[in-house]
């Protein structure tokens, strides 16, 4: 590929900006086409009397994958994005009031451990063994690679093997540890790619690494920030960013596409279209494809991740005592998970991550006041096709009931602003099928290879790029994504 060549991508999510960054610093012409009024994807953002709730990551880990983009073009992160260490990395919580503060300082870690069972102190170091091996074969060896075709999951099989790929992050997790708090303090995490800790692959203990390793930041101003100044950074470049205008078809000529037609009546024609859209729809908007048609009916049958359910709101007063990032667990670890993923259960007793930047910015909130969000993980539309509009008021009440009787017992008097965002929202707004919010399940048989190839099978010149294809969900992989991506456009 040379300069002179153009490309569309479809979406401003984190995937999107990445590869759009990496291409117009190549001396690619790049326009993005983003549906919604802003760029970010699933990292909205929405500004209300002051307060800024931003809608989806919070967590920003690995910032050397962000500054990478920066420096394509001789540029660095911190003219656009002041990026701010979080310690604790979580506080985590349960009902008969343990505390657990987990981050990357030693010593104050192997004491939270070993208030809990100091025998388990030793085996955390087995772990972080563990999971610095996983890190190194599935993330920095393989996390931008491209798997096209199944010779390259042969040559990965060895690595996978000795790391017992196959077992689950919640089993590998309690070969190391035996107290059943710190077993779910250790495997969590999958929770926010999507994936369930008692299936996901434990390759995904590679997280612990990239956290220890990079630590776990906030971007001043909130997610939204980082995503700003990820689109300063490309029309800096010279790209083209259009926004408000939903893609409505994919065109093609035999077996290449040849642009995209928006809902606006825009017309546009490139060398290469990449989409950072849900599959099933991106697939859906290739009209006329008995071959997209197949596609569309393949992907139907796999294994979603689930949904989210997530309640903002704003309070009168600070809270210099809670966490930025908490985890507010359920008695009910196992079952909980089986009610999200097989059952189709709405749980009465949802484990929430409760977000709360002000605690690192108070610039987050109107003078004395605080942002928060809490979430809890729901099943998708597909288990549980739950009429949001009825039953959303009475489970934000559910959710704000757990924190109040968790951390704020006066919530109910300090509310000022509360709304809430629902599996038919993540469906409505961002196109995701099933209102899943991590797009596939990052299984091991939907993982790599058996994940959405970064270059399309039949169209020589379709790409995809995000949480769907490989390596899956969080910022770090989405970027990996777009690095992976645009090596094959490049």
């Amino acid at each position: 590929m040379r300069p002179g060549q153009s490309a569309i991508i479809i979406g401003a999510g984190f995937g999107g900006l990445a590869l759009a960054i990496r291409l117009q610093s190549a001396g690619v012409a790049t326009t993005i086409i983003e549906a919604r009024d802003r760029p970010g994807g699933r990292a909205y953002v929405w500004r209300e009397r002051g307060y800024v709730f931003d809608a989806g990551p919070t967590v920003i880990t690995d910032p050397a994958c962000l500054e990478e983009l920066w420096a394509l073009s001789g540029d660095t992160l911190s003219r656009d994005v002041d990026l701010i260490p979080v310690q604790p990395f979580y506080r985590l919580l349960w009902n008969d009031g343990t505390r657990f503060d987990y981050g990357n300082d030693d010593a104050l870690l192997d004491a939270e451990i070993a208030s809990l069972d100091p025998a388990d102190v030793a085996g955390y170091a087995r772990f972080l063994d563990y999971a610095r091996g996983v890190y190194d074969e599935g993330y920095v060896k393989l996390g931008a690679v491209p798997f096209l075709n199944f010779g390259a999951m042969i040559k990965a099989a060895p690595a996978l093997a000795r790391y017992q790929a196959w077992q689950s992050v919640y089993a590998v997790v309690s070969r190391f540890v035996r107290n059943e708090k710190l077993r779910q303090a250790l495997s969590f995490h999958t929770l926010l790619v999507g994936g369930n800790p008692m299936r996901t692959s434990s390759i995904y203990a590679l997280i612990h690494q990239l956290e220890k390793q990079g630590g776990v930041w906030f971007a001043r101003g909130g997610t939204n920030a980082l995503v700003a100044g990820m689109a300063a950074l490309f029309e800096r470049l010279g790209g083209t960013l259009v926004l408000g205008d939903p893609v409505s078809a994919i065109t093609h000529e035999g077996r290449r596409v040849s642009g995209v037609t928006t809902m606006g009546g825009r017309r546009l024609a490139a060398d290469m279209v990449a989409t950072n859209g849900d599959l099933v729809h991106s697939y859906g908007l290739i009209h006329g494809s008995a071959y997209a048609a197949r596609r569309v009916a393949s992907l139907r049958r796999k294994r979603f991740s689930p949904s989210l359910f997530v309640v903002h709101f704003g309070l009168r007063g600070s809270f210099p005592d809670i966490a930025h990032h908490s985890i507010l667990f359920s008695d009910r670890y196992g079952p909980l998970l089986e009610d999200i993923y097989d059952r189709g259960r709405l749980a009465p007793d949802p484990s929430l991550y409760l977000h709360h930047p002000s605690a690192t910015d108070p610039g987050m909130a109107p003078e004395g006041h605080s942002t928060f969000y809490a979430l809890a993980p729901v099943p998708h539309l597909g288990k549980a096709p739950i009429d949001w509009v009825t039953e959303g008021p009475a489970y934000r009440e559910q959710v704000l009931d757990r924190v109040q009787a968790m951390l704020i017992p006066d919530l109910r008097d300090r509310l000022d602003l509360c709304f809430h965002y629902t599996p038919e929202d993540f469906r409505d707004d961002l196109g995701a099928h099933l209102g899943s919010a991590f797009s596939l399940e990052p299984l091991l048989t939907q993982s790599a290879w058996f994940r959405a190839h970064n270059r399309d099978d039949h169209f020589a010149n379709l790409y995809f790029v995000g949480a769907g294809t490989h390596p899956g969900a969080g910022i770090p992989g989405v970027v990996g994504s777009a690095k992976a991506t645009a090596g094959l456009m490049l």
